[in-house]
């Protein structure tokens, strides 16, 4: 059963994860759009609830009560009898279906409707100050740190700092802030 609550473990904290990304309408992390799955929220009008994900969030803490009735029952075994048994081989068998069948609405209703909101992505990786780390080899840390402070200050992008600031041309903030470039291996400009 202890198998089973580590399952329940890290489906919960991918739940938790996928909730905290689909966050918003506005004030969330908004990076992927959920699927609706049932009307909206009674709270908030317009708003999704991630019901299929807090499902999956219920069943972990059902499983993690089960794995302390199956853990109770078997620390009161007796030499080789066990009268708990049945306590055990119930909450081990409702812990498996419940987790079988979770862990199927979740794939089919939730992760495999979920889709990237590319706007808002391309504009947080726009806004980002780790952009900064690529000035580091172009202009020298200092520079680029004082792009970055001043980026932060002003509500700018780096790219428009590092440009205002005669650091870099347009075409060089391009080429040396590329966000998709960035996220392949190997030595920094290499394709």
């Amino acid at each position: 059963h202890g198998a089973l609550r580590v399952v329940a473990g890290s489906l919960n904290k991918i739940a938790n994860d996928l909730r905290l990304l689909a966050s918003g309408p506005r004030n969330g992390f908004g990076e992927i759009e959920q699927p609706e799955n049932q009307p909206g929220s009674s709270i908030m009008p317009g708003k999704i609830n991630p019901v299929v994900a807090e499902a999956v969030n219920q069943v972990h803490k059902q499983v993690v009560g089960n794995d302390a009735a199956v853990s109770a029952g078997a620390a009161e075994g007796q030499v080789d009898l066990n009268l708990y048994k049945p306590v055990i081989a119930h909450n081990f068998l409702e812990s498996t279906e419940i987790l079988a069948n979770s862990s199927e609405v979740f794939a089919e209703k939730f992760v495999a409707k979920l889709e990237a909101n590319e706007e808002h992505c391309e504009a947080a990786v726009e806004r980002s100050m780790a952009l900064a780390t690529a000035l580091n080899p172009a202009i020298g840390y200092d520079k680029a740190s004082k792009v970055a402070k001043k980026a932060l200050a002003e509500g700018k992008s780096v790219k428009q700092v590092a440009v205002d600031e005669g650091y870099l041309t347009e075409a060089e903030a391009e080429e040396v802030l590329d966000p998709e470039k960035m996220t392949h291996t190997g030595i920094l400009g290499d394709d």
